[in-house]
């Protein structure tokens, strides 16, 4: 009925049909196959904890440099580079 309503061949509706259920599907620039929309909020929802956890390091790290710089101007760390710490003064 409906490839006879709009002018297209039944063996293309079963096709596209065909296509469809097997997720057989591209991106029609760039030729990738799509994403379920499912596996898309995953990975965003793990993107998202990354970033959250990242930034929780880069301030804890911030945080503990400050103490060493206080606790040398205290005098209560040596002023000599801390071992298996590259990079920090």
């Amino acid at each position: 009925m409906v490839s006879r309503k709009y002018g297209i061949a039944p063996s293309c509706l079963y096709e596209w049909r065909r296509q469809i259920e097997d997720g057989a599907l591209v991106g029609l620039k760039t030729g990738e196959a799509l994403v379920p929309l499912s596996e898309h909020k995953a990975l965003k929802a793990q993107l998202n904890k990354l970033e959250r956890m990242l930034g929780r390091k880069t301030i804890e790290v911030e945080i503990l440099k400050e103490a060493v710089e206080l606790g040398r101007e205290k005098k209560l760390i040596s002023r000599a580079s801390l071992q298996g710490v590259e990079g920090f003064r």
